[in-house]
């Protein structure tokens, strides 16, 4: 019998679950990867949101990860409106396809929004995602900084979570936290704490 638990990530887990996120992501967007670094380096941010920072576990394993940092939309007056941005949201190779991850999202959008927050933009694959209420961000006249008007912009998503809370955000343009920018050098050092893996260069990546 299955048994699907879904709670906070406590210290002892962190390890298996960079680990986990490593899996999930080798050689998916470019020999290796980096977002197990990312996971590891955004704990320790101020703008991490600790009460969304979630495992599942399935019969005892954790097989599924997911966190959000706090961010703020540019808006065309000079202000700021505060949203969250999301993930990486990992799920291990052997459980993908099945469901997991969108167990894991509805849990942590349902807790954001009892926690309060507005809003949730992040960049992704809107095929999964909007099996979870996602759409995109340019349904609330959201921009993504850098692309110019015109340009696709498909892969940048919204969830809001409180009903007109982005009625102001007409204009407002959205940055990725500087967090998730990190340093290919101390991603290698990182990576070599953990057992080889081979890179490869696939075609379907895109860095």
């Amino acid at each position: 019998m299955e048994e699907l638990v879904i709670r906070q990530e406590r210290a002892e887990d962190r390890r298996e679950v960079e680990n986990l996120v490593r899996e999930a992501f080798w050689n998916v967007y470019m020999p290796g990867c980096s977002e197990h670094y990312v996971t590891h380096v955004l704990r320790e941010h101020p703008d991490f949101v600790q009460e969304l920072d979630t495992v599942l576990l399935l019969n005892g394993k954790i097989i599924g990860h997911n966190v959000f940092v706090k961010t703020a939309l540019a808006l065309p007056n000079g202000g700021t409106l505060p949203v969250l941005t999301m993930g990486p949201l990992a799920i291990a190779p052997e459980m993908q396809g099945k469901g997991y991850g969108k167990k894991l999202l509805d849990y942590c959008l349902n807790r954001a929004a009892e926690l309060g927050y507005g809003a949730v933009m992040f960049e992704g694959n809107i095929n999964f995602y909007k099996h979870c209420g996602v759409t995109f961000a340019s349904d609330f006249c959201v921009k993504y900084h850098g692309v110019p008007d015109g340009e696709d912009c498909s892969f940048f998503l919204c969830k809001q979570l409180k009903e007109g809370y982005l009625s102001t955000a007409v204009g407002g343009v959205y940055q990725t936290p500087a967090a998730y920018f990190v340093d290919p050098a101390a991603v290698e050092a990182f990576d070599s704490t953990f057992p080889h893996k081979q890179k490869l260069k696939l075609p379907t990546q895109i860095f």
